[in-house]
């Protein structure tokens, strides 16, 4: 017997009151006393107590508590239950203990759902959850919907989709109906290389049943990106006998092609089919800046289908006002001052073995330049030396493994932004001593010569770019004189029609973004980082060019300014 205590208000509780009456409960139970209705599921007769059944079924309590037939009746007729799985629940009802195990599950699962024992069930679905592989979980899935239990779904849907790869070689990806097939193809979070993935999974499912499955495959191919496969593996597509006989499907075939053939209307030709899946895009790469520690050198690194950052890596000492691209799969840093003095030194790192190796410096110590990729080379462009602003661009040829000069900027220009749009490079705003730079000008490879373009509207210094089918976006800034301690920080947004040679004001970001880094990933522009006037923001907003809104993703795992952002397939 228990010890009792007895408070000064003469209260008593006793603390185990419940487990030693519900085990006095299940004695009844066993040996069949003051039982008062029998559930009879199929040649199975299970004797039970009402009260108890009530307590923890709410199925029970509304049939026991109610004017209909069964609240009276000594017997219960439970259709559509297993036997089996009945016990276990009523045994359940008493002990609160349920073994579960991988043959009995489905059964006890689709037994606590119509009983609505949502503890049971819940039991039921976390066991499934663990239980999910590439042969199973689209099975799962389907049974999860069937029983109403939408977490599991949702968790057994987002399995499929990040083992897509390995889903599509299991028989249950064969076997699945057209409308379960319609559901993965028109989501933007399968976990694929290409989309040229997307397309085979697709063919090889309806080849498994092509009589019956034909049919079905012009408003299936309508959920896959085809503007976005090879152009090779496109032409290809046209000749298979699945896709050769269907008006339809060489409708989209045409479609796709028309994308390649015409990427100069690519702005108009924009439809849910032109928008890649999150899992192709590749990494966008947060690399250095400017933190509250006057030397960020971390890496983050950016996961679109996971909307997360993660540091991924290190720059090897500090750097700041470096330029930064990705040539070859490999991440290029290029010039930068270390606090002291300003590089000339390159370094190359490898994200797929995570390693950094030393390359041949620029002839210039450089930094607040710019670097981009253009038709192969790499081009390091402007910035200062450490005593006067460059106007002098070097390229990098990755055959020869050198440096050489190319052909120098009209104006000297430190903290532009540098990007490639149409076979030019494009050198935008920055400062050239005396005050931040409203003009633009673009270089010509094939010339060796540069160009002036259209001013901005507005100067801008530290001013990020990147571009989108065919137009050229100026975002963030500052604008002040030389002397000026205090900088107009700058939300605007600027886009540029190489075709007009017209500069047009789009929707601003949310805040002010002074040496903000920015770059294309799928088909938004983000707006990474960069200093508001008082403190290095971590935020981060992606701007959708074909609605004009910005909206926010997640944050950085550090606040920085002035980080070369880039992105990486992986």
């Amino acid at each position: 017997m228990e010890p009792c205590v007895c408070p000064e208000d003469g209260a008593f509780t006793a603390p185990s009151h419940a487990d030693v009456t519900f085990r006095k409960m299940e004695g009844y139970l066993r040996s069949r006393r003051l039982c008062d209705v029998t559930l009879v599921a199929g040649d199975r007769r299970i004797p039970a107590h009402r009260l108890v059944l009530s307590s923890v079924s709410d199925y029970f309590a509304a049939m026991f508590t109610s004017d209909v037939r069964e609240a009276k009746r000594d017997e219960v007729k439970m259709e559509g239950v297993d036997p089996d799985a009945l016990w276990v629940l009523v045994q359940y009802a008493y002990t609160g203990r349920l073994e579960l195990r991988e043959d009995t599950v489905e059964s006890l699962l689709s037994a606590s759902c119509l009983l609505q024992l949502s503890s049971a069930a819940q039991a039921c679905c976390s066991f499934l959850v663990k239980q999910l592989h590439p042969s199973n979980c689209l099975g799962i899935s389907s049974y999860a919907n069937a029983q109403g239990c939408h977490d599991l779904r949702r968790v057994a849907h987002t399995y499929a989709m990040e083992h897509f790869a390995e889903v599509v070689g299991a028989q249950e990806f064969t076997l699945l109906p057209a409308d379960e097939m319609e559901r993965l193809l028109t989501s933007d979070d399968i976990n694929v290389p290409d989309e040229e993935t997307v397309v085979t999974a697709l063919l090889t499912w309806v080849r498994h049943d092509a009589a019956a499955r034909q049919r079905d495959l012009p408003q299936l191919l309508a959920h896959v990106r085809l503007p976005l496969l090879q152009p090779q593996f496109l032409a290809d597509l046209e000749a298979s006998p699945a896709l050769r006989d269907s008006a339809d499907c060489q409708r989209l075939l045409l479609e796709g092609m028309k994308y390649h053939l015409l990427p100069q209307r690519r702005p108009l030709l924009q439809s849910p089919r032109t928008r890649p899946r999150k899992a192709t895009v590749g990494a966008m790469l947060a690399v250095g800046g400017t933190d509250a520690t006057k030397g960020a050198t971390s890496i983050e690194q950016y996961c679109l289908r996971r909307d997360t950052w993660k540091q991924v890596a290190a720059v090897s000492g500090r750097r700041l006002q470096f330029g930064a691209a990705v040539l070859e799969g490999r991440l290029y840093v290029v010039g930068g001052r270390d606090g002291l003095k300003t590089l000339n030194t390159v370094e190359c790192y490898n994200p797929r073995c995570k390693s950094w190796s030393a390359m041949p410096p620029i002839s210039t110590h450089r930094h607040g330049l710019g670097v981009a990729v253009l038709e192969g080379p790499m081009y390091a462009v402007g910035g200062h030396d450490g005593w006067s602003y460059l106007s002098t661009v070097e390229r990098w040829d990755p055959q020869a493994r050198q440096w050489s000069f190319v052909a120098s900027m009209a104006t000297p220009r430190s903290t532009a932004g540098v990007a490639v749009l149409h076979s030019k490079l494009y050198a935008v705003g920055g400062r050239d001593g005396s005050s931040c730079l409203r003009s633009v000008e673009c270089f010509d490879p094939h010339t060796d010569r540069w160009t002036a373009c259209a001013p901005m509207a507005k100067r801008r210094g530290g001013v990020g770019v990147a571009t989108w089918h065919g137009f050229l976006y100026a975002i963030g800034g500052h604008d002040a004189p030389a002397s000026s301690l205090a900088s107009r920080l700058s939300d605007c947004v600027e886009r540029y029609d190489p075709q007009t040679d017209v500069w047009t004001a789009v929707a601003p970001m949310s805040l002010s973004r002074d040496a903000v880094g920015v770059c294309l990933l799928g088909d938004r522009l983000y707006a990474v980082g960069g200093y508001d006037g008082q403190v290095y923001l971590s935020t981060v907003e992606a701007y959708d060019p074909q609605t004009d809104e910005w909206t926010q993703v997640a944050p950085l795992c550090l606040g920085r300014a002035g980080a070369s952002v880039v992105v990486v397939k992986m």
